[in-house]
Order: C-alpha cells, then sequence, then structure tokens
C-alpha cells in the first residue's frame, strides 16, 4: 500500500511537470527555442488592478519566515502574567498561492502526541481572503480577513466550522504588522458555552523565508 501511494505520487508530480511543459510548446511552438515576442496591444494594456484580498494577503505574504516571542492569556489555570515563549514559521508556497502558518511551543520537537503544533493555511478565493486553521482540537475552523484603512493590520472573522466542535473551536485572529521584523498576532479561541478565551503573541522575526 505504502509503495502504491508512492507511485501515485510520483504519477502526479510527472503530470504536473507535463502540463506546464506543454503549455510552454504551445507558447512557443515544438522544437523552437523562445523568441522575442511582438507586443501586442493587449500586451500594452496596464495590469487590472489587484483586489482588497489580493492585497490583503500579499501584505501577510510579508511575514514570511521564523519568528519567536511571548503569548500572553486569559485561560484559566494559567498565569495570565508567564511569559511563555512560542516559535512560529510561516512560508510562501504553491507558487505564491498559499501562505502556511504554525505554531508551537519554543524549543520542543515536533511531535504530536506531546505537543500542539496547530497549522493555518491563508490564500485568496473568488476575491475573498480566507484562512483554515487546522487545530489540535480536531476541527478546522474556516475565516474570511480584510485589511485596515492603514495596511498594518488584517483581521479574520468566524465564517464555518468542519469537525468537532465538543471542544471548543478557534473564533478570530488579528495580525498587526509592527514593523518588517515585528508583528503581532491576537487570536481568540471560543470554548464550550461560547466562552472566548485571548491570546497575545508578540513576535520578533529571526530568519527570512523565501517563497516557493
Amino acid at each position: 500500500m505504502k509503495f502504491l501511494r508512492f507511485c501515485l505520487s510520483v504519477v502526479l508530480i510527472a503530470l504536473s511537470g507535463l502540463a506546464f511543459a506543454q503549455s510552454d510548446v504551445h507558447k512557443h511552438g515544438a522544437g523552437s527555442t523562445a523568441q522575442p515576442e511582438v507586443q501586442s496591444a493587449d500586451a500594452a494594456k496596464p495590469a487590472a488592478p489587484k483586489s482588497e484580498a489580493q492585497i490583503s494577503f500579499d501584505t501577510l505574504k510579508t511575514l514570511a519566515g521564523e519568528w519567536e516571542g511571548t503569548v500572553k492569556t486569559d485561560l484559566p489555570g494559567v498565569d495570565p502574567m508567564a511569559n511563555i515563549r512560542m516559535h512560529t514559521t510561516m512560508r510562501v508556497t504553491s507558487r505564491g498561492n498559499t501562505l502556511v502558518h504554525e505554531f508551537q511551543e519554543a524549543g520542543t520537537p515536533l511531535d504530536p502526541s506531546k505537543y500542539d503544533h496547530p497549522v493555518t493555511m491563508m490564500y485568496v478565493d473568488a476575491d475573498r481572503l480566507n484562512l483554515v486553521h487546522y487545530c489540535d482540537a480536531g476541527n478546522r475552523p474556516h475565516m474570511t480577513g480584510k485589511m485596515s484603512p492603514d495596511g498594518k493590520k488584517v483581521e479574520f472573522e468566524f465564517a464555518d466550522l468542519s469537525g468537532s466542535n465538543k471542544h471548543g473551536h478557534m473564533n478570530h485572529a488579528v495580525f498587526t504588522i509592527v514593523d518588517a521584523n515585528h508583528h503581532v498576532e491576537d487570536w481568540t479561541y471560543m470554548m464550550p458555552g461560547d466562552k472566548p478565551v485571548q491570546a497575545h503573541f508578540d513576535l520578533t522575526r529571526i530568519a527570512t523565508i523565501a517563497a516557493k
């Protein structure tokens, strides 16, 4: 079975490469080398303006990198003044169409049996900025986001939920860009009984990650 999955993965990757190759052949002609094309009237037209969703997404993509900092929360049983250190990774992938966000406690291994490691995906679809949070609670809340007029903040509001809500779900997220090397994240988790829990992350860049 593992061998079959491996073979299917290889086939899918090969088909993807073939599709790009055929596209290039249709563009330049089989057996020919690319030649400078004569600029048409259509090519001279200015590019269409970006949607608000795309501008917001492009702003978030500037956060690609490795980040570390503290988190403060009002979760019952946790000292609100405790400086718990967190590590965050944000990387652009899928030819620039997706931003992947990952959280974990700083200094801990990637061991899902012992430590939380939620993954969040952000992308634009139909002129709407979307966020899907793959939560350690076992569900996938979907939110939609908009940027503030000053271009420094992107706020996500809850849209819908996939999976069980037995243990609650992530309900709200705000990304505030202070500067190129400093940003703040505010996440709201809705506990059973609609009791909100706030988490405030103050993060400093420790590395930059190139887009893939």
